[in-house]
């Protein structure tokens, strides 16, 4: 991997990860169509320690809240219905899916998981749900003028049901073209969350997750299956260009609407398969030998 590459690749990572269009898709088409070596499960997930640290700076003040109260509610009994304490809970219990899921399929998420057709499938499906739970939510926040709609949760009625299925939507996107964010979201609108409450939980869910992720592939570094130095570098650019969309995306949700991010998936999945229907482009272009 050349500098310039891990330049590009981490303005990609810094970009995607927090929209609901899937980061490693992006990362994997990008070198398919430079026709660069796929930059590989073990660097994505690296890339995105950068990204998870934009979001720890975000989110300061609330994570400093939920980790000081949840430690202190392990011996304070009266802290333990405390909403930070419950969310500390709350995050770990979400967590669950995708670190059983990650360790069992790691063999299919470095391998069969990265064939562009999967990919170009999980956008056009995902992008579908997406539009689907955002036209729930915005029926729901027009505020009923015709007609009584539910209203719509925030995190304090977040239990642990909702948490385990907003986790097992979270493990989804160990699928390239699924989406963190998106699957996440998704599955919050659908269950009648808020925009912004659906947005704050999945990013605050991908914390344990992501840090595992990257830091279970460091080890890849010292072993020379990735380069360090081009590593590190796309680690960097991807927290600095994250933060800044970090920050637009939490304004944009709370009056926008997702369908411009459908749309994307829906055509960008379209494309992808007339691509590699007309030959133009091989459902493993790029993949990586190692």
């Amino acid at each position: 991997m050349t500098w310039f590459e891990s330049l590009i690749l981490g303005l990609v990572q810094g970009l995607t990860e927090f929209l609901p269009i899937s980061s490693s898709a992006h990362l994997r088409l990008t070198a398919a169509f430079a026709g660069w070596e796929d930059p590989g499960a073990a660097f994505t997930a690296i890339t995105q320690i950068g990204t998870e640290a934009a979001v720890l700076i975000y989110f300061r003040k609330d994570i400093a809240k939920i980790v000081s109260t949840w430690f202190r509610s392990l011996h304070t009994k009266s802290l333990r219905s405390e909403q930070d304490a419950v969310m500390g809970w709350l995050v770990i219990v979400g967590s669950i899916p995708i670190g059983v899921l990650g360790l069992t399929l790691k063999d299919q998420i470095e391998g069969p998981f990265r064939d562009l057709r999967l990919t170009a499938t999980t956008l056009i499906v995902m992008g579908v749900v997406l539009g689907v739970a955002d036209r729930l939510a915005a029926r729901d926040e027009e505020g009923g003028r015709h007609r009584a709609v539910r209203e719509r949760k925030t995190l304090r009625e977040l239990g642990v049901r909702d948490g385990l299925i907003f986790g097992l939507c979270q493990a989804m996107a160990l699928v390239p073209g699924v989406s963190r964010s998106g699957a996440t979201i998704s599955g919050g609108l659908l269950m009648g969350y808020t925009r912004e409450a659906a947005a704050r939980y999945s990013f605050l869910l991908a914390i344990p997750a992501v840090l595992a992720s990257g830091g279970m592939e460091l080890k890849a570094l010292g072993e020379g299956h990735v380069a360090w130095g081009q590593t590190i570098f796309a680690t960097v650019v991807a927290f600095v260009v994250g933060y800044a969309v970090i920050a637009w995306f939490m304004k944009f949700i709370t009056t926008k609407s997702f369908m411009p991010f459908v749309v994307y998936r829906i055509l960008l999945g379209i494309a992808l398969f007339v691509l590699i229907g007309l030959g133009v482009l091989s459902p493993h272009a790029a993949e990586s030998a190692g």
